[in-house]
């Protein structure tokens, strides 16, 4: 079967495709990083080589092979042939701390850790460090046993950021991955994808897995610079990239941005956080190619898209649900809520976890059931829906403050927090009150004095919505894609 016809049938998995695309293009670059690349026909042997060496070790198809490293050719080749093995890929954080490692090993149960020499952690299974890779590969040419997968075996296991707390596997099955594939058609068998994000991130596997599975060519990067990033999609023609929002913040406030060559860009994404209305309009106005925005969760669900260079008055929403994808809103109660009311977000689509590792009350939890059975994700944030279809998220339902008695969403204040002109970045949190049960604090990132620009702002918003204080601080905590840290925010505030 040629690669053509393995892309329009109702299932393939990506080794297979990468089997194909080795044999149909073998010299076509797949990954390349710096000075180094690889092929598809020597990606295609390397995995055979990690598939057959799993084996060699005992490791059974199903089981977890963990990798904690920075992104590199070699990474991407440990999590390509553990797919080949039939294992399931964890790859975890190297942020997090040695307790949170250990404990995401011990959780997917991984008999194995792939590691680089920056993240080498004292933990008790077998390692190998991926500078010393061909030490540890199956000879050669070693050709490891099939192994058979179908559309509801785990693929891999993500781990939740851990913005909210202890990190919870995401376990995607190949169906969602699958639909991932199905759903990059446009474009992608020509590609150059710039990945920029992590390896560990959903964020950027639904970027770097289309992208080989359709026969593209992926620029890793290991660590984001902007005006790195800039020198290498000029030099590689980029077409592709999947960017945070404060990547393209930091890359549209380059001075000399307008003085490269992006016109080969034809597709560019944001997801994984805010994206505010001007930094997509400077976007549209100042970097070639459509700008979409998707918003979703790596648990899967509903996902909507903004294309925003076709809709300029919908910069503020984060578009309409995506084909085959049904998003509805719920009050508290579970019951949906009638159009142009709020309500939580819950969705459905082809693309849906399996569920959270091991954590059967959390995974039940996470979901919600229609009149007639249907399964949704709930999505954890409040929005609405205009007149038009296009969602608007109003905040996060964890991060909603309710301070006497009133419903106060942190996106609202912050919104209003960064038109002072001295405030570059901000983030609002709730703290305990005795007086109002919550409280709102915000920090900020900018000049000026914190308590005039309290004052300010406490004269712009109703009573219910005055800041208690206003702290300015050098940067907001972020996670490697993007999100604020609310709370490390909340934990120093208090700490105080």
């Amino acid at each position: 079967m040629r690669a053509e016809e393995m892309l329009a049938s109702d299932f393939a998995t990506l080794s297979d495709l990468i089997r194909i695309h080795g044999e149909e293009k073998p010299a076509k670059v797949a990954i390349v990083m710096g000075d180094n690349s690889i092929g598809f026909a020597a990606l295609d042997k390397a995995m055979d080589r990690v598939a057959a060496a799993l084996q060699r070790d005992g490791i059974a198809r199903g089981q977890a092979v963990a990798i904690l490293a920075a992104s590199s050719i070699e990474y991407a080749v440990v999590f390509l042939g553990a797919l080949r093995a039939g294992c399931v890929a964890a790859p975890l954080q190297p942020s997090a701390t040695p307790a949170q490692i250990a404990a995401m090993v011990t959780d997917c149960g991984a008999p194995i850790l792939f590691h680089d020499a920056a993240h080498d952690p004292d933990i008790g299974v077998r390692k190998v460090a991926l500078e010393s890779l061909d030490d540890w590969l199956a000879p050669e040419g070693t050709v490891p046993e099939p192994v058979a997968v179908g559309p509801d075996d785990p693929f891999n296991i993500i781990y939740s950021s851990g913005t909210t707390g202890t990190p919870k596997g995401i376990v995607q099955p190949h169906a969602m991955r699958w639909a991932h594939i199905s759903r990059a058609a446009a474009g992608f068998g020509d590609a150059v994808t710039m990945v920029v994000t992590p390896l560990y991130s959903n964020t950027t596997l639904v970027s770097f897995i289309p992208t080989l599975a359709w026969g593209g060519t992926v620029v890793l990067m290991a660590k984001f610079d902007a005006a790195e990033f800039l020198k290498l999609a000029e030099k590689h023609r980029a077409t592709h990239v999947m960017l945070v929002p404060v990547q393209y913040q930091r890359i549209m406030a380059l001075p000399d941005f307008d003085a490269h060559d992006l016109s080969s860009f034809r597709f560019k994404t944001c997801t994984s956080a805010p994206f505010s209305s001007p930094l997509k309009a400077d976007v549209v106005a100042r970097w070639p190619g459509y700008l979409v925005e998707y918003y979703g969760m790596t648990e899967g669900g509903g996902t909507t898209a903004l294309v925003c260079n076709a809709h300029p008055d919908k910069l503020h929403t984060v578009g309409v649900p995506v084909e085959a994808h049904d998003i509805r809103l719920i009050d508290d109660a579970g019951r949906e809520v009638p159009q142009g009311e709020m309500g939580e977000v819950v969705g459905r689509s082809p693309a849906m976890m399996s569920g959270y590792h091991g954590r059967t009350q959390a995974s039940s939890e996470a979901e919600w059931f229609d009149a007639d059975g249907n399964r949704f994700i709930r999505h954890g944030d409040i929005g609405r829906f205009d007149e038009d279809g296009f969602l608007t998220l109003l905040d996060r339902k964890k991060d909603m403050i309710i301070s006497g008695g009133f419903n106060l969403y942190p996106s609202d204040l912050e919104a209003i927090l960064t038109r002072h002109s001295d405030v570059r970045d901000c983030s609002v949190i709730g703290v305990p009150s005795e007086a109002w049960g919550e409280t709102p604090v915000g920090f900020y990132v900018g000049g000026g004095d914190p308590q005039e620009i309290l004052a300010w702002f406490n004269a712009e918003v109703g009573k219910t919505q005055r800041l208690s204080a206003l702290e300015r601080i050098d940067e907001l905590p972020r996670n490697a894609i993007g999100k604020v840290l609310k709370r490390e925010l909340r934990d120093s505030y208090l700490a105080q």
